[in-house]
């Protein structure tokens, strides 16, 4: 199975849900953003300290797997040249909706976050990659990619899973509200599954999930070339899972190339 080409057109299928990461920001949003007032997500709750940022007027940034319409335009009108680049073309077409409502100017690229030789080197000044890894099977070229494209002095901002939500039976959680340790670490919907279990993801169009390990997200940017400089956990819903009564689900960090 080409998983690239697969969560292209099952991320198509979650837009057409309106599931909550593909839902348009708001005009009022874009014009608070204008005027200087404006936050967004990494992980599903805490807002991105804006001292990560520094002042992004002017700022080339790279939106990576990032579309739905939501962080891309707001860095755009918050003053920066953004490129919002993802693997599902309606989650572009949902950044494209509001820079035409609003009358933004954002780049849009189609394509794999493993591979982002379309840009050369030292191009932009600022990635922003909220979570959306767990969507990759490999995340080694991802960060050397990431590191590669990015000017001397910039971050990555990146949001990810705990490793450990991978560890848990997802289909008892969702269903039960409870949960079993069930699969070990790296997790793969392709290896971990059961044919059965497989297709049932496969059969309702969901995206093929990946749970890496803290030394794939974090020690692989260091291996990259990355600093981290900054770092902290976010929790989720209790509705989306049973683990956010016991511990945070999801870490962001910034990594700086030096």
């Amino acid at each position: 199975m080409n998983v690239q080409e697969y969560n292209s057109a099952a991320w198509d299928k979650e837009v057409e849900k309106e599931i909550e990461w593909s839902v348009p920001v708001s005009t009022e949003i874009i014009t608070a953003a204008r005027g200087g007032n404006w936050s967004v997500v990494l992980t599903p709750i805490k807002s991105v300290p804006r001292e990560w940022f520094g002042d992004v007027r002017g700022k080339d940034i790279l939106c990576l797997a990032s579309g739905g319409g939501q962080q891309a335009p707001v860095l755009a009108a918050a003053g920066a040249n953004v490129t919002s680049f993802d693997n599902s073309a309606k989650q572009l077409e949902q950044d494209k909706l509001v820079a035409e409502r609003d009358n933004l100017k954002i780049r849009l690229e189609k394509g794999d976050a493993a591979d982002l030789s379309r840009f050369p080197n030292e191009h932009f000044d600022l990635i922003f990659h909220p979570c959306s890894n767990c969507f990759m099977p490999n995340l080694e070229p991802v960060w050397h990619e990431g590191f590669r494209v990015l000017r001397r002095g910039g971050a990555m901002l990146s949001g990810f899973h705990n490793s450990f939500f991978f560890i848990f039976d997802r289909v008892a959680d969702e269903e039960q509200g409870i949960l079993r340790v069930k699969y070990s670490l790296p997790y793969s919907d392709l290896e971990s599954l059961s044919e059965e279990e497989r297709r049932k993801y496969t059969d309702n169009n969901e995206p093929l999930a990946f749970g890496h390990t803290l030394e794939q997200q974090i020690g692989g940017q260091m291996a990259a070339g990355f600093v981290i400089s900054g770092f902290y956990e976010d929790y989720w819903s209790d509705e989306a899972t049973a683990l956010n009564k016991y511990a945070p689900t999801y870490i962001a960090t910034k990594a700086v190339k030096l």
